[in-house]
């Protein structure tokens, strides 16, 4: 079997990192046709197309995004071959994670723990609203979207939605504001409350929750993201409705207490991919590990 030419896959590196041929062959000081013959070749050889052209631009094929992995990780072991003798760096291999903006940080540090830290995986984590990170996903640009919203599932969103986690929601707050132990009907008609946003699935299930109650609860703020929460809730605006593992630093702390969990509500975690024909062993591994099955 003849061996790769790495002179191919450096022309190829140069066009997918820029993102359009007639840049990269002025670049490389090449003509654009020799320059589309090195990359037809490379493509001969793989026996998978790497680009796709849609109008006058070029875009990564699954193929394509894994060799420019590849590539990377081959271009820079020269400079790593040096570092490597002196103990410093290795070449890693890259995980590609895309968060919901307003998702509990504690949430996404225990879900990525396992790979955190190894020497041999770089984690590339990058947070946004749930339309940018799914079109990402779905680019390849992504190689899971953790949410708490499972997206609608029909033929024009291939997307495989996975469960990996469903945590109790609680009311939590700063401790004077609720110094005596109130029953939760009481908490919920008199005390101020920090809610989510109608936009967020939580916001629905405990509309629906004070309802059957017949309860018209004091609305002190609606906030859409889980961190900004936190914040109000220390400053003692009022108890928020959220699940404790996004506060769990203050709760062990003694900043804030977990005055009662509601009955019935739960927020959901969900890890979001789309099937690929050559899925990032990374992720695999880490879906598999015990811990991605809860992670709290």
């Amino acid at each position: 079997m003849a061996e790769l030419n790495y002179h191919h896959l450096r022309y190829f590196r140069m066009v997918a990192h820029d993102g359009n041929l007639t840049r990269a062959a002025a670049r490389l000081n090449v003509s654009q046709s020799a320059l589309s013959s090195q990359i037809r070749e490379l493509e001969r050889r793989l026996g998978q197309p790497l680009f796709e052209r849609r109008g006058r631009a070029l875009h990564l094929t699954e193929a394509g995004r894994i060799a420019l992995d590849h590539a990377d990780a081959i271009f820079t072991a020269g400079q790593e071959l040096v570092a490597t003798l002196q103990q410093r760096g290795r070449q890693r291999r890259p995980l590609r994670i895309g968060a919901l903006a307003t998702l509990s940080r504690n949430f996404q540090l225990e879900f990525l723990r396992p790979v955190l830290g190894r020497v041999d995986v770089e984690v590339v984590l990058r947070s946004g609203s749930a339309a940018e990170l799914l079109s990402a996903l779905v680019a390849l640009q992504l190689d899971l979207v953790l949410t708490n919203e499972a997206p609608a599932a029909d033929a024009l969103t291939p997307f495989l939605v996975r469960r990996l986690d469903e945590q109790p929601v609680s009311l939590v707050g700063a401790p004077a504001l609720c110094p005596a132990r109130l029953p939760l009907r009481r908490c919920l008609a008199e005390l101020p409350l920090v809610l989510p946003t109608k936009a967020n699935g939580l916001r629905t299930k405990f509309d629906g929750f004070v309802d059957q109650l017949g309860i018209s609860p004091q609305i002190a703020a609606e906030v859409d993201d889980m961190a900004m929460m936190r914040l109000i809730a220390r400053e003692g605006v009022g108890l928020a409705v959220l699940p404790p593992i996004v506060v769990r630093d203050e709760l062990d702390s003694g900043a804030l207490v977990e005055l009662e969990s509601l009955p019935g509500l739960t927020e959901g975690f969900y890890g979001v991919t789309v099937a690929r024909r050559f899925p990032n062993p990374l992720l695999q591994e880490l879906l598999r590990n015990p811990a991605s099955a809860g992670v709290a």
